[in-house]
């Protein structure tokens, strides 16, 4: 009979095994590829001391050599006080894929996630699919899929993609929240020698999938130096976020600089006189916001629009907001997508939407139509409607046509609308009015005469017609409002908004809504 004494001995040796399953295999493995453990990334992430694994002892029956873990790592710990449930491949086991096991495993972390309404955060380096399980092993990337989309709005979904992550390892991912990845990682359906086999095309793994050029497209909603700070950008967007969609997200410092600070009257200057002029939009939105403070999304993307999170009185709000230096702010088919994404995004969790708008309006052109901007571009004022969360409107200079109601003017969604004195607010701009409008007036005259008639025509728009006053005299904005005062007036509306309801009280039949795709 086996004593107590021997059963502990029998424990300690197997957890010793389990801690390093590869063995010294695996240490020299992750040696040569400069990383750490597949635990040390877990503890890099957490607060200090709060992991607690589950699963360690896991592996694949009727094998006697199978390795303990079978490539994963599962557990929950604390991020900021606040809990999460974690899930981290181990490059050094089976190459990280996922077979029937680690499967098992990872949905019983995300029905824990499910059950106790936390945050996940996985850690992906794998390549996918592990070939031996066969249609096991592709079976239950369809199971994950079910629960993932189960927690989809629940509760925030972070992954952080790290070495080469494919196939079944990057749908995944493209189902949660954000995706993080280092700049040396690399996401793709299939890799460079798969494709050259069946199509012969070469391709190398930057071009087909590296981290900026997937950042470029939209896939990589940011892309860190290093694991660190992939694993600091990942906390701090939790700090933004609820633990789940039945909380609030959490208040940082309230009540900070009641009264119109220096930085807040440099706002007064910050808009050129000429509309031809550009600036960069973070200078108003440094000037907006807490402390300074912005959480920028997906900033290589269709980079004319800038989304992110900042804190108004302590509380997180979502901004979106027009990039002047590219594009003039225009709108495309691109930053449609983004927009729709983030209004959705903040709307799951309870995240009001600060919207500050200076853009000429949609842009133009047959790339544009080609790329589908009437498609893409719909799906934004739909979710601007659909949305409960408090919404503020901001026009500091320029919104003109499709764009204006995009960027959730007040007949769209926004609860509150707001003007600067410099706004210009009309269906299209000075200089493309007067070529429709005045072109048979412009061409009566002599040609020496046409300039300065032209000139004299734009500037009688903008000053008659394209001003906020207008806009304001027929209710269309709720307020004209002193640059300087901002910040103060979006903390004002805000706390107004505070106890919005968060579900319209309107009843319709329906099943859903259905979206331009």
């Amino acid at each position: 009979m086996i004593g107590t004494r021997a059963k502990l001995d029998e424990l300690a040796k197997i957890l010793e095994i389990a801690a390093e399953p590869a063995g010294e295999a695996g240490v020299v493995k992750r040696k040569k590829k400069g990383i750490p453990s597949v635990r040390q990334r877990v503890h890099m992430l957490l607060d200090p001391g709060t992991f607690i694994e589950t699963g360690a002892l896991a592996r694949q029956p009727g094998q006697p050599d199978a390795l303990y873990g079978d490539g994963l790592v599962t557990g929950r710990g604390l991020i900021g006080g606040r809990p999460v449930v974690v899930i981290s491949h181990d490059q050094t086991v089976y190459g990280g894929s996922v077979g029937v096991t680690s499967a098992q495993k990872f949905m019983r972390a995300l029905q824990f996630a499910f059950d106790t309404a936390c945050p996940v955060v996985t850690i992906n380096d794998s390549g996918g699919a592990r070939i031996q399980d066969a249609v096991g092993s592709i079976a239950s990337f369809g199971d994950i899929s079910r629960v993932l989309e189960k927690l989809s709005g629940y509760v925030p979904q972070v992954s952080i993609i790290l070495g080469k992550c494919a196939a079944g390892s990057v749908y995944g991912p493209i189902n949660t929240d954000v995706l993080i990845g280092t700049k040396d990682s690399y996401m793709f359906v299939t890799g460079p020698d798969v494709i050259k086999a069946v199509n012969g095309e070469d391709v190398s793994a930057e071009e087909l999938g590296g981290a900026e050029v997937q950042a470029k497209r939209g896939t990589l909603h940011h892309v860190a130096d290093t694991e660190e700070d992939a694993y600091k950008w990942a906390r701090d967007y939790l700090s933004y976020m609820p633990t789940s969609c039945l909380e609030q997200p959490p208040i940082v410092n309230p009540g900070l600089e009641p009264e119109i600070t220096a930085h807040d009257r440099e706002l007064d200057t910050v808009i050129p006189d000429s509309d031809r002029s550009g600036y960069d939009m973070h200078e108003i939105l440094l000037r907006l916001f807490d402390d300074g403070e912005f959480h920028e999304i997906r900033a290589t993307f269709a980079p004319n629009l800038i989304t992110g999170f900042a804190r108004v009185d302590g509380y997180p709000v979502g901004v979106i907001a027009n990039q002047p230096l590219v594009l003039g702010g225009s709108i495309d088919a691109a930053c449609s997508d983004k927009s729709t994404y983030f209004i959705r995004l903040c709307d799951a969790f309870n995240i009001p939407l600060v919207f500050v708008a200076d853009t000429p309006g949609v842009l133009p052109g047959l790339a544009e139509e080609a790329a589908g901007v009437i498609i893409r571009g719909g799906r934004t004022p739909r979710a601007i409607i659909e949305a409960t969360v408090p919404i503020i409107n901001l026009v500091v200079r320029k919104s003109y046509g499709g764009a204006y109601g995009m960027m959730a003017a007040r007949q769209v969604g926004a609860d509150i609308s707001l003007a600067w004195p410099t706004a210009r607010i009309a269906v299209i701009g000075a200089d493309s009015a007067v070529d429709l409008l005045g072109k048979r007036q412009l061409a009566a005259m002599p040609e020496e005469h046409r300039a300065a008639a032209r000139e004299f025509m734009v500037n009688q728009y903008n000053e008659t017609i394209a001003t906020p006053w207008i806009a304001a005299e027929r209710g269309y904005i709720d307020a004209v409002i002193e640059p300087s005062r901002t910040r103060l007036e979006i903390r004002h509306a805000l706390r107004l908004l505070r106890d919005k309801p968060k579900v319209k009280p309107e009843f319709n039949p329906r099943k859903h809504a259905i979206y331009p795709m």
